[in-house]
């Protein structure tokens, strides 16, 4: 919770504007204990900047405009990161054009978090170390042995 507190007072250094959120959030009952942080939006922000390059894995997100496909492209695969990503779109022919050049492991496209455990998850570049899920989950989590014996 702090290191995610701690981001969002990075983001407004850096200029963003906090939109809605941005605190913690006091839920009573059994879960008045537990460290709960309110849905945050922030604009206003550089797509190079700290925020926007580092995962903040908090339940915030950053919202910036574009004009053109080229630079939004630039703005998601400008990270170090490449985890998954998400296009909201009616024009599918653009989505299924964006998805080949987005450099992550998974995108979705109109949905989010939906997952068959059947296929592979993983991430690209910074993110991740292999695949779960699907068959590429048994070459990642499968060790090789050799056992050689000579028989007299």
């Amino acid at each position: 919770m702090e290191k995610i507190l701690s981001y969002v007072e990075l983001a407004k250094q850096e200029g963003g504007k906090v939109l809605c959120g941005g605190k913690q959030a006091t839920v009573g009952g059994e879960f008045e204990n537990g460290y709960y942080l309110e849905p945050t939006i922030i604009e206003n922000l550089s797509y190079d900047c700290r925020t926007n390059q580092e995962e903040i894995f908090g339940p915030v997100v950053t919202i910036m405009p574009f004009d053109t496909e080229e630079e939004v492209l630039k703005f998601a695969n400008s990270t170090q990161y490449g985890l998954a990503s998400v296009l909201w779109t009616q024009d599918i022919t653009r989505a299924n054009r964006m998805a080949m050049d987005l450099h992550t492991g998974i995108v979705w496209i109109n949905c989010w978090l939906l997952r068959d455990l059947r296929t592979p998850f993983g991430g690209v570049k910074s993110s991740g170390v292999g695949r779960e899920g699907g068959f590429e989950a048994l070459d990642f989590f499968t060790e090789p042995k050799n056992v050689c014996v000579k028989l007299k």
